[in-house]
């Protein structure tokens, strides 16, 4: 995700601030720029694409400042643009802001201030706090933050300067990082620690609803309006583990980063009423009205989303979902016409395969809805309308937060479409309810990794694994054993536990883990003739069951106790533990996770 960057003291701000912004690139970015308190004037450098192109006009620029904020933009609401960088200026110049997260009621926000005479340049959500603090400014810079970031809606972490605040930073957070390394007469910002590591070991760690206020020799931190303490905290990581937070892989990370990026992707998505309503959907309610079939295109990962998804709506809409291999489907002649609803699924948007699907759904007469992670993409850019998953960046090239965040949108679209077309009204206001709890329950997961982690150390010997499965289970095991063997190098297959007996059950023996997902009541006991078929074989059997399944527990060799939510949301929960096991899995081998060999993160080739 976007990173912040921050330097307050005795010398010149700008290299300091570069520096940072050079230590925060892998948390990914597509521009960047700094601001400068200099003789009264605030001084913005900002443009789009690497840190190089920064670096350039950064050279050419004469500056003795020693007050100034910096900032790496992964684009969000809007493209990736010099005007989209960040900072961002009010209309006076007086004031430059620059953050991370996203303000929900920013178009509600940005239509009053615009009323009011304000003037935007840029597409971002971010360019009403600038001029938030502009027009709620009365002398205190503190006050008017404070002020500011009680009218806006979601998350942020946002530093202010001001040319009426010298050598001074006033910074806010709610629900996105932000940490201030304590110096000698000088202070450091950043919105991860390794950014100021090179300068202090010691930090503040800022909580939800603070406020503080950066100068040379003090910082002060308040919430509610009132100065608080926030002890040091002492950096003892070196700085390569710093950037993946403590952890030992990015995979591991972005797996703990679940909860928050899901809670992200539902959040402004769902309103005050518990209605599910897309906004950017709102130009294509006829077509969704009236479409008589959806058809679902994605590769890998994200075709298992598609696979879910095509679950959920047929369930929700009682209309024909298809779910396509986009490498296969413009050579089958598909069937596609003005009343087909497309959708495609794809983490950078610049699949090919992918992108080859929407061109040819779209040249059929379907209007298509892109699932997309990275804003301006070419998937994003081609599609009738793209709905982002808000996972930020991901080093990892094993997919693991865009995958659930990608199950959360099929989720929501599903939603929103039963809406439009006014069908299945109160199980769809069930539903969302429950959906709003999922961010909860994949957190409670993050505490039992050590659960999963003893599991795999008793497979390591084993190189051929089976992964079982009905309905949405089913699904699941196709991205569980993808996992597995995208980052252990081991032979993995997923089946529907009922094809098993159509010729796979030869394959069976005591030396084969069969992986085994039993999350649906309704299927239970069918799973359970399917379990004891391997049993018969010698069959090792893990289970992976829901919390009071004591049928299932009986027939399995070891189990792990998922929480309980309607069984067509659960796949957002019972995927987590395979991440997990194929992770460590993984790690006892002695792999390169982060990096598998022969992969790539985007696959821009057919």
């Amino acid at each position: 995700m976007c990173g912040i960057t921050g330097y307050v003291g005795k010398r010149q701000s700008l290299p300091i601030v570069m520096d940072q912004l050079k230590r925060l690139e892998y948390r990914g970015y597509d521009s960047s720029g700094v601001a400068l308190l200099e003789n009264g004037s605030v001084h913005v450098l900002k443009s789009v694409g690497k840190i190089r192109a920064l670096q350039d006009m950064v050279e050419r620029f004469e500056t003795q400042s020693t007050t100034g904020i910096g900032h790496t933009r992964w684009a969000t609401h809007g493209a990736p643009s010099d005007a989209n960088a960040h900072p961002h200026m009010d209309c006076t110049g007086r004031f430059a802001v620059v953050h991370n997260g996203i303000i929900e009621n920013y178009l509600e926000l940005r239509e009053e201030l615009q009323m009011l005479g304000h003037q935007f340049k840029s597409e971002t959500d971010t360019e009403v706090l600038s001029h938030l603090v502009e027009e709620l400014y009365e002398g205190d810079l503190v006050q008017t933050v404070e002020e500011t970031i009680k009218k806006v809606h979601g998350s942020y972490a946002m530093a202010v300067v001001s040319n009426q605040a010298k050598n001074r930073i006033v910074v806010a957070r709610n629900q996105s990082p932000l940490v201030i390394g304590l110096g000698d007469g000088e202070m450091f910002l950043a919105s991860d620690i390794p950014a100021v590591m090179p300068y202090t070991r010691r930090v503040l760690l800022l909580e939800d609803g603070d406020v503080a206020i950066m100068e040379r020799d003090h910082v002060e931190v308040r919430h509610g309006g009132k100065a608080v303490e926030r002890p040091p905290f002492e950096v003892t990581w070196d700085e390569g583990s710093a950037e993946k937070a403590g952890y030992e892989h990015f995979m591991l990370k972005e797996i703990h980063e679940q909860p928050q990026v899901i809670r992200n992707t539902l959040r402004g998505r769902i309103d005050d009423e518990g209605t599910v309503h897309i906004r950017e959907l709102e130009p294509l309610e006829e077509a969704i009205r009236g479409a008589k079939r959806v058809v679902i295109a994605a590769c890998g990962t994200a075709y298992h989303a598609g696979c879910v998804g095509k679950l959920f709506m047929e369930r929700m809409l009682r209309v024909p979902v298809e779910i396509d291999l986009a490498s296969e489907f413009r050579y089958r002649e598909p069937i596609v016409d003005e009343e087909t609803l497309g959708i495609v699924v794809s983490q950078s948007g610049e699949t090919a395969d992918t992108l080859a699907a929407l061109r040819e759904m779209k040249g059929r007469g379907a209007k298509v809805v892109a699932v997309v992670n990275v804003v301006g993409s070419s998937i994003a850019r081609e599609a009738d309308v793209p709905v982002y998953t808000w996972a930020g960046p991901e080093i990892c090239v094993a997919s693991t937060k865009a995958y659930t965040t990608q199950l959360a949108v099929m989720y929501l679209l599903g939603l929103h479409f039963a809406n439009v077309r006014g069908v299945a009204l109160e199980e769809t206001a069930r539903l969302t309810k429950e959906l709003e709890t999922i961010p909860d329950c994949v957190a409670t997961l993050m505490e039992r990794d050590d659960e999963v982690e003893r599991i795999a150390a008793t497979l390591t010997e084993k190189e051929d694994f089976f992964f079982l499965g009905r309905g949405m289970d089913f699904a699941v095991s196709l991205e569980g054993a993808l996992k597995l063997k995208e980052i252990t190098y081991l032979h993995a297959e997923a089946y529907a536990a009922g094809e098993m007996k159509h010729g796979p059950l030869a394959l069976i023996s005591p030396d084969v883990p069969v992986i085994c997902l039993v999350t649906s009541e309704r299927l239970r006991e069918k799973m359970i003739s399917n379990i004891k078929e391997m049993k018969a074989r010698g069959g090792c059997c893990l289970g992976f069951l829901l919390e009071g399944d004591l049928q299932t527990e009986q027939v399995v060799d070891s189990t792990f106790r998922l929480p309980v939510v309607d069984e067509l949301l659960m796949p957002i929960l019972s995927v987590v533990p395979l991440q997990m096991l194929a992770y460590f899995l993984a790690r006892d081998l002695g792999r390169e996770i982060d990096q598998p060999r022969n992969l790539a993160k985007s696959v821009t080739v057919e």
